[in-house]
């Protein structure tokens, strides 16, 4: 039996890269449906074609998770066509990176929005639902910048904020066997880490004791294991995908 038959599961930031890659995992792991959400139609339809050609497993949902009335709409129509989610996965993200002396509100308040209030949206409309079928799988996905970044205090409170809450949000569910965890990529090669400059990409590596980068279905893999039953003693915890970046 696949290890996620019968499931329904919900990624956010679907469009690309790990997104992708999580997709495409839950999908070899025999989820039922997955649904797709991004703010990125065209993309979003793209990859979905590209991995379900059928369209029968692959739902592609456009939000901006960062707005709580259209993430309240997208559920909705999400609880009425598939009647349950299963496994929520929260991984988009953005970067607006500036050295804090530079950096204007704007590039704060779009970060934290999409970074850490969507989290927030997202676990509000389906934390009732899992509690009354006492069954959920809530995956966040933060980041090594978690512990701090030159440039970054943003993106660095963002998912420093996102290994709080998931800590909390775990305590509080663990009693209806949800189960709430994150990961923390490293350096990952994605089309966000593709547009540094050419020398922090190399100032990056050399930071990393395994050398190289790491690829979006190394992170997909943890996913399926937090995702499946296979970690049903495991909550509140944050794996670190990195390379040994952050030991």
């Amino acid at each position: 039996m696949a290890k996620l038959e019968n499931k329904v599961a919900v990624v956010t930031g679907a469009a690309q890269g790990i997104g992708a890659a999580i997709l495409k995992r839950l999908l070899e792991d025999g989820a039922a449906s997955v649904v797709a959400i991004d703010i990125n139609q065209e993309q979003l339809d793209q990859t979905a074609k590209e991995l379900d050609a059928s369209s029968e497993k692959v739902i592609p949902m456009k939000c901006n998770i960062a707005d709580r009335n259209e993430v309240t709409d997208v559920f909705k129509k999400i609880y009425e066509k598939l009647g349950k989610v299963d496994i929520l996965i929260n991984n988009a993200g953005i970067t607006r990176d500036s050295m804090f002396h530079k950096m204007p509100q704007d590039q704060w308040d779009a970060v934290i929005s999409v970074n850490l209030t969507s989290v927030y949206n997202c676990c509000q409309a389906v934390v009732d639902k899992m509690r009354k079928q006492e069954y959920g799988k809530i995956i966040n996905l933060s980041s090594t910048s978690a512990w701090g970044n030159v440039g970054q205090t943003n993106y660095s409170a963002s998912k420093a904020g996102l290994l709080g809450f998931t800590k909390s949000l775990a305590k509080e569910l663990a009693g209806k066997n949800i189960t709430v965890n994150a990961i923390a990529p490293g350096f990952i090669d994605t089309e966000m880490t593709r547009s540094m400059p050419e020398a922090a990409k190399s100032m990056a590596l050399m930071l990393i004791p395994a050398a190289r980068a790491g690829n979006p279905a190394e992170v997909a893999s943890v996913v399926s294991f937090l995702a499946s039953d296979d970690s049903s003693f495991v909550t509140g915890e944050c794996i670190k995908v990195c390379g040994g970046f952050l030991m």
